[in-house]
């Protein structure tokens, strides 16, 4: 695979890791054995699952703002969740948000069932529960989230389609080995997987979900026992495979060329990782060419490690940066499970991805779209229409309510600071004493 000399602008994708003073030091990452990437990214914030008695304990941190709480940053810490979702009966290990349908999350546990939530309403409302007869190690939507592909312990890679709870397509043995397994959808519809052959060598393969026999491709990497983890850019067709314990990644390009699945070069350093998060495209700097950017966990410290592209010109780099999923929803919920589809909104990176208006999820005890609105209710707020007379004055009430509970926290704030000020002062007078 890696003896095909072949043209490409990304043969000499340059990776590189941050200095130190940019890197999160001092975070206990988990050592549970789940083989997840224990990481998370977006523009605005890095999740870490860390170390802590009893589990399910997770790590936040600001990414423009290290070390440093932020302005109108957290006074306490958050106990009470926007919503709760009951309906598993054993761990869940998977979440993944819909790709273009607001609200829309499906969750996958230890029980060996998928549940697809309106998390708007705090409804399940598709439960797959006969669908996996042991562990499922990854599930991934397809582009406008119609389809869903699963891996699971059962060494089966299964396309689903969710509302008609029925298995599209499905692969016995997609790869032999006993070790995890992973499946994702790619935007022209195939599906690409890792795994391990019988003899344990590490494998990737290329899926047609219309013909599942035989693989379009299949190549074999090498013999480290290291679950590989892929990260996929549907911009550029290029596919990241970072293996668990490693200390490297791998990048390939997917094209309707043989051999299909083109190697195209390896980042390594020197220490291991064990896990990792993928930015997603709108947060890169176009302006240094980034293509790419990874959190890498260590044992204590979050790396950061950039892709970018060698270009002299400073111009902005068409060809690296098409029009790219955007955050925006194309569909509200209650249109996506009355059966609708539609394509992710697309955006343009040319001047910098620039965040939208607040995107607070707003959870009500039922169903919006099952009553009308009243403009008298403030639960009710966002069903309003626009036009009506009474917006003005049932917005400026809503703000004042927020501005109210601000002081209101400020104040509390204050007072404890006072308590805390006033021992401490009693503590320093006895020592002095």
């Amino acid at each position: 695979m890696r003896r095909v000399v072949r043209q490409s602008k990304f043969r000499h994708v340059f990776g590189q890791a941050v200095k130190n003073d940019q890197c999160y030091d001092d975070i206990r990452v988990s050592r549970v054995t789940w083989d997840s990437s224990f990481c998370a990214v977006n523009p605005r914030f890095v999740a870490i699952i860390i170390e802590a008695s009893g589990g399910g304990a997770f790590l936040v941190l600001p990414l423009h703002k290290v070390w440093q709480i932020p302005e109108n940053g957290l006074t306490l810490s958050l106990t009470e969740p926007v919503v709760i979702l009951e309906g598993h009966s054993k761990r869940v290990g998977i979440v993944a948000w819909h790709p273009t349908a607001r609200n829309v999350l499906l969750s996958a546990g230890c029980d060996n069932a998928i549940i697809i939530w309106n998390v708007g309403t705090g409804e399940a409302l598709i439960n797959l529960d006969d669908m996996h007869s042991d562990m499922i190690y990854n599930v991934s939507w397809n582009r406008n989230g119609s389809l869903i592909c699963t891996a699971s312990k059962d060494k089966k890679v299964r396309v689903i389609d969710p509302r008609k709870q029925e298995i599209v397509a499905e692969k016995e043995k997609a790869h032999e080995g006993a070790r995890p397994m992973r499946a994702i959808f790619l935007a022209d519809g195939n599906v690409f997987t890792t795994g391990f052959s019988r003899m344990s060598e590490r494998q990737l393969a290329l899926w047609n979900p219309k013909n599942m026999q035989e693989p379009i491709a299949l190549h074999e990497m090498d013999t480290s026992n290291g679950v590989l983890l892929p990260f996929y850019d549907p911009d550029t067709s290029i596919i990241y495979l970072c293996g668990k314990g490693d200390s490297s990644i791998r990048y390939f390009e997917i094209t309707d060329e043989s051999p299909y699945v083109h190697y195209l070069n390896t980042f390594s350093s020197k220490e291991p990782q064990r896990g990792m998060g993928y930015m997603p495209k709108r947060g890169l700097d176009v302006n240094k060419c980034e293509i790419a950017r990874f959190f890498k966990l260590h044992e204590r410290k979050c790396e950061p490690i950039i892709m970018t592209v060698p270009r002299k010109s400073d111009l902005f780099q068409d060809d690296l940066y098409p029009d790219t999923a955007g955050p925006e929803a194309a569909l509200e919920a209650e249109e996506w499970f009355e059966g609708k589809n539609a394509d992710p909104i697309l955006i343009s990176l040319k001047h910098g991805y620039i965040p939208g208006k607040n995107r607070d999820l707003k959870v009500v005890k039922k169903n919006i779209l099952d009553s009308k609105p009243t403009a008298n209710k403030k639960c009710d707020l966002i069903n309003v229409p626009k036009k009506t007379t009474d917006t003005a004055s049932v917005q400026n009430e809503a703000k004042l309510d927020e501005i109210l509970k601000e002081i209101k926290s400020i104040k509390d704030t204050i007072c404890n600071q006072d308590e805390r000020i006033s021992k401490l002062e009693q503590q320093m007078a006895k020592i002095a004493a």
